[in-house]
């Protein structure tokens, strides 16, 4: 959707304010960096906080004789290594998935703006869930590449005891044993499980903050305070990962296998693991990646507020559409 250039009176005029006070234009350089900051901080900070509950799930799915259970898990991560053992593995997951933020949000960004331009006003409206999809999965094809490095080496790390216990002693390692592409080889199934939940999660956020506020919020969002928003954002970012979860789960039990293992291929794991094995550690997942979207959209759409960046509104039918269906006077 194309948002109403600053100093233009905003959609629903009649409402109180009408010219809100931004700090850069739309699409512009700076905008784009912020919002690129704002992916940074929202999946660098989300993703590391939870690398205890991500370590016991990555072990779960690749040696389920070993650890049971997630509260199993849990407690024998604990009595193996203590409490630090439980963060093995945190500057790779900072690193990369700071790097992916950087990249998903940003370009998201960027693509979104780009083909809305292509598309034109009316066609942005009526094809918007294609828009957020076409959007999201180039943005998470560019986001993956920047990610695959460190998730090759937080799997390492996390999964084979022993190897390494740091990320300054692990990338020299593998470099020496299999090269530069020991960092990249999990890049096609890392596709394979995030452009997906990518998708899902950018339009099933859009289209969940657009239904509440036609339905379940009492006013427009207009109205709707700077703390009332961030609520709905919140809110709209949870039920968005839930389906994220569902959708991606599959996919991901094959990566945390197939890096576990050399030498075999997603199609032979998929068909060990079976039509049920690949659904193991799913409710661990959907708590995990709940919270983690509703956080990251939390903190991403703080950033924007915090840096007073132009926010537009929940997308409307433009005037001229109305007019062609016959909707107006």
């Amino acid at each position: 959707y194309t948002s109403p250039l600053p100093g233009t009176p905003a959609e629903g005029t009649n409402g109180p304010q009408v010219v809100e006070d931004v700090s850069c234009e739309f699409g512009s350089s700076k905008y784009y960096a912020l919002c690129g900051f704002g992916g940074i901080l929202s999946c660098g900070i989300t993703h590391t906080a939870v690398v205890p509950l991500d370590l016991v799930k990555c072990r779960l799915q690749v040696n389920p004789d070993k650890y049971k259970s997630i509260g199993n898990g849990f407690s024998v991560t604990v009595r193996e290594d203590g409490f630090r053992g439980l963060a093995k593995g945190w500057a790779p997951t900072f690193i990369g998935y700071s790097m992916q933020g950087l990249c998903k949000f940003g370009f998201y960004e960027v693509f979104k703006i780009l083909y809305s331009d292509l598309l034109g006003e009316e066609n942005t409206y009526l094809w918007r869930t294609s828009l957020y999809l076409a959007a999201s999965a180039s943005a998470e094809f560019f986001a993956d590449i920047a990610l695959a490095p460190m998730e090759a080496v937080k799997v390492r790390i996390q999964t084979q005891p022993g190897y390494a216990n740091t990320l300054r002693e692990c990338v020299p390692k593998m470099f020496a044993e299999e090269g530069l592409w020991a960092f990249y080889k999990g890049v096609v199934p890392l596709w394979m499980r995030q452009i997906p939940y990518t998708m899902m999660k950018f339009a099933c956020f859009e289209r969940t903050v657009e239904m509440l506020y036609k339905y379940v919020v009492p006013k427009p969002r207009s109205e709707c305070s700077k703390p009332e928003q961030l609520v709905v954002t919140f809110v709209a970012g949870y039920i968005a990962g839930v389906f994220c979860a569902i959708v991606s789960h599959p996919a991901d039990s094959v990566v945390s296998v197939l890096n576990k293992e050399k030498g075999s291929t997603a199609l032979q794991v998929l068909k060990r693991l079976g039509p049920k094995g690949v659904w193991k550690g799913l409710v661990a997942r959907i708590i995990m990646i709940g919270t983690l979207t509703a956080l990251q959209w939390f903190i991403y759409d703080s950033v924007k507020v915090y840096f007073r960046l132009p926010r537009p509104p929940p997308p409307e039918m433009p005037e001229s559409l109305k007019k062609k269906l016959g909707l107006t006077e």
